[in-house]
């Protein structure tokens, strides 16, 4: 394996000796540049009380070049598609090298609080948000 730049071995300890609420992520053993991710659902949105498993990859240009994340598993959300694609500004046109995983991870949990109805990746959901089902469940049948 490659040696990791300073900056992900910094981020990579901090991550793990102070996680965010609701959030867990732990480097893959034979890669360090890619996180195995766990996020609890918000409390007070159509996701609490779900868990949902997140791939985060660190290209070789981070953090120059922004971080990649998808979903694991389906989700019924406006801002992910059915391959776990995760359309969020900050992964995009947004990214900065202030910028770290930490802030990355709580971004997409506030995606599951607040999604973005203006740039939707899945338009069928923005129009469905009123239904039953995104009230109620977020996993994909």
């Amino acid at each position: 394996m490659a040696r990791l730049p300073p900056r992900i071995i910094k981020e990579t300890q901090r991550l793990l000796a102070e996680p965010f609420p609701g959030i867990q992520a732990e480097p893959d053993e034979s890669n360090a540049s890619y996180f195995r991710v766990v996020i609890a659902g918000p409390q007070d949105s159509p996701f609490e009380g779900g868990t949902f498993k997140l791939k985060l990859f660190l290209p070789e240009e981070y953090p120059n070049g922004s971080s990649y994340s998808t979903f694991h598993d389906q989700i019924y959300h406006p801002n992910a598609d059915k391959l776990g694609r995760i359309c969020l500004d900050t992964l995009k046109d947004k990214w900065s090298l202030a910028l770290q995983i930490r802030t990355v991870l709580l971004w997409i949990q506030v995606l599951l609080c607040t999604p973005s109805r203006d740039d939707p990746l899945v338009n069928g959901v923005v129009e469905d948000r009123g239904s039953p089902r995104h009230r109620n469940s977020w996993s994909m049948d």
